[in-house]
């Protein structure tokens, strides 16, 4: 590990002027490129104390032995050269999408005598007209095979070309009218030329003309008579229709842009774009990148635009391009993609209309394919051996911990306060094994802390000891390790029964126990299991920021490198965590919210309170009704009856219902059509939940 310090050029040395930078290594292998404004005052970042540094910048500079500097004249050559670099050098630190070869692409000729309509891949080449990238290549053939009925441009081979030409006699295209068959003259070089011209046009989103013209003829044809041709351009048109139809206008102000979206987290970044053209959405592709390097939206945005138009000039590069945030700054940026166009170019962020409801879609997809990456990531078995494994080795554990257990606390500024247990045995979730939690603020009859407020150590603390003191008393009843099953909470089982039949209920241990939090949450789990005499269960902490490992009574954690699997998996499992405790927690409190005092009432289902507040009307006149009267109710007996009047008479009344927009109250005698499902009249205009922020 190389000190900064000693290779850290002299004051003065840099200068303050735009240009792009590297990072070498003792091998002089370049190891980061970048950009800046100011190579001085960006180098200086470098080459402070490393504790201020993040974690991924702090290895990259501890990596590093040299650092060298190339001065530019405008931010736009440094972003030129960067790029250049980066695609020369592929430094090991820097983002790189992994480029867009695998994407087919429609592809026409037009360099060639007699051009031909193909599907390709890889770089592109001079004198190639393309449009995309598509999907998958079967999208390509659907659509050149409707299309060619109307445009019979040429399709096959140089050598099929050839032979045809040899023998005088076409393809089988030629002979079913899917190509006008210019190996054999039927068509002279210029006329196929026209032809492929309009068939590019078309694929540019210049339709509505081929299709009046069609139409005008298909009239022409029947007004004299000629209803064979009429039918022939009657389907021809179908033909366009319907390949048109597979890319449906999406901006009805048929504009010319390209659409980015980012999905991430603390480790990775999935990009989106989407090529609308003529207003229609011509192709889609995406790439995944591992987050090598500290980097924001924008930075990750440049990045993209620096790919995507690279080594694209004239209308490759759009009028538009929308973005879900502007590089910082965004200018230079702007002037290098107006530069390869050979016109003005806006990137810009889209507020509101049909292009915010399409990027709304890209950003759908880019999450999308972010999560269909971890899965597949996830489902690898060697992937997730190697993963395990260096948890093990990071955490110092005997042997890889094959059951994982991660605890998380969610509330919403103190109130509802729940957590969440989610299982992970062999790297893979355990559903049926989750478990959630309402927080009491006592560990068995012990009364430790008032329940409310945001305390989610003391929240950790009696969480882990509630599972905990569970998995003692399983163990003792027992006397050995047994297989767990499934509690309740409408998640099942299939594990081992008790005596009466019962799953058991957390009976196993696990090998490494995860807790959403830093330094404090660590130490009140460890101090948990400390208190239990439990001393063979590995604990950790998973911290949001910066994504550090803590360790109990270790000052300073445990940096996994960024592309570690092992870092991935804790990852996934706090994420997890999180996401089932944030849904617990919002159920939670979508139940208060609904409340109303008949749901105090043992015994009394939903039905039947809807049958009540039907018969009624409402709660008002509910609880002024006699126990005889409540009786007259299908399904309501005696008992049940005087539960309810019992009930209601200790419930305080309900304040009267308010219209905010005029201050009127709103009369309870109203039909029962203004009661929620719990019998509470609604209050117009007042907010369905409470504003905060949830943790």
């Amino acid at each position: 590990m190389a000190d900064p310090s000693s290779y850290r050029p002299k004051p003065g040395q840099i200068p303050d002027s735009p240009g792009v930078y590297r990072f070498r290594d003792e091998h002089r292998r370049v190891i980061y490129v970048g950009k800046a404004k100011s190579l001085r005052q960006r180098l200086a970042n470098y080459f402070q104390d490393l504790a201020n540094l993040h974690p991924r910048t702090r290895t990259m500079v501890t990596t590093a032995t040299s650092v060298e500097w190339t001065v530019v004249s405008t931010e736009v050559e440094a972003l030129q050269l960067e790029y250049s670099w980066i695609k020369e050098y592929d430094p090991r630190f820097n983002v790189k999408y992994r480029d867009d070869k695998s994407y087919p692409y429609l592809a026409v000729t037009m360099n060639e005598e007699f051009p031909r309509v193909q599907v390709m891949r890889g770089h592109k080449k001079k004198g190639v007209r393309y449009f995309g990238p598509y999907g998958h290549a079967w999208a390509i053939r659907d659509t050149v095979d409707l299309l060619l009925r109307v445009f019979p441009v040429r399709t096959c081979s140089a050598g099929v070309f050839k032979n045809a030409g040899r023998t005088g006699r076409p393809c089988l295209l030629g002979y079913i009218g899917k190509c006008s068959a210019p190996c054999v003259e039927r068509i002279s070089a210029e006329e196929h030329r026209e032809l492929a011209e309009e068939f590019c046009d078309f694929m540019a989103g210049r339709t509505g003309t081929y299709l009046r013209r069609l139409e005008k003829q298909m009239m022409e044809a029947a007004e004299e008579m000629e209803y064979e041709r009429a039918a022939r351009l009657r389907d021809d048109i179908e033909a366009l229709k319907k390949a048109m139809e597979k890319n449906a206008v999406v901006l009805a102000d048929a504009t010319d842009a390209d659409l980015v979206a980012v999905a991430e987290d603390e480790l990775e970044a999935a990009v989106q774009i989407f090529h609308v053209r003529g207003g229609r959405v011509r192709g889609q592709r995406g790439w995944v990148t591992d987050k090598v390097e500290e980097i924001t939206t924008a930075a990750l945005v440049e990045h993209a635009l620096q790919q995507l138009y690279g080594e694209e000039t004239g209308d490759a590069v759009p009028k538009e391009v929308l973005v879900p945030a502007l590089p910082d700054p965004v200018e230079p940026v702007q002037e290098w993609l107006t530069g390869r166009r050979g016109s003005n170019v806006s990137l810009r962020i889209p507020q509101r209309g049909d292009k915010r409801a399409l990027m709304e879609t890209v950003e759908r997809n880019a999450q999308q394919a972010l999560a269909l990456h971890k899965t597949k990531r996830a489902s690898d078995l060697t992937t997730r051996s190697r993963a395990l494994e260096e948890i093990a080795d990071a955490l110092g554990l005997d042997s890889a911990p094959l059951r994982i257990e991660c605890y998380d606390i969610s509330h919403l500024q103190g109130d509802d306060v729940v957590a969440s247990m989610v299982v992970f045995e062999d790297g893979l979730q355990r559903k049926s094994e989750y478990r959630r939690f309402q927080i009491k603020g006592r560990v068995g009859d012990t009364q430790i802390w008032h329940g409310e407020g945001q305390d989610d150590v003391r929240s950790m603390h009696e969480v882990i000891s509630r599972r905990f003191r569970r998995y003692l008393v399983e163990k003792e009843r027992t006397g050995e390790w047994v297989e767990d099953g499934a509690e309740g909470d409408g998640l099942g089982g299939n594990g081992l029964k008790d005596d009466d039949g019962r799953p058991k209920k957390f009976a196993y241990p696990p090998q490494l126990v995860v807790v959403d939090g830093g330094q404090p949450q660590v130490a009140a789990a460890k101090r948990a299991l400390d208190e239990l005499g439990i001393d063979d269960i590995a604990v950790c902490g998973l911290a949001k920021r910066l994504e550090e490992v803590w360790l109990p009574h270790d000052d300073d954690p445990v940096v996994l490198p960024r592309t570690s699997e092992g870092l991935y998996l804790l990852q996934r499992v706090r994420d997890e965590a999180h996401r089932f405790a944030i849904t617990y927690q919002r159920t939670k409190r979508a139940k208060r919210f609904r409340a109303g005092p008949l749901d105090d009432v043992p015994g009394l289902g939903e039905t039947r309170k809807q049958t009540l507040i039907k018969h009624f009307g409402s709660v008002k006149k509910l609880r002024s009704a006699t126990i005889e009267q409540i009786q007259e109710v299908p399904g309501i007996g005696r008992k049940t009856a005087e539960t309810i009047a019992a009930a209601l008479a200790q419930a305080a009344p309900a304040a009267p219902a308010v219209n905010t927009a005029t201050g009127e109250i709103i009369d309870d005698e109203e039909p029962a059509a203004t009661a929620d499902s719990s019998g509470e009249p609604v209050t117009a205009g007042a907010p369905d939940e409470r504003r905060g922020q949830e943790t």
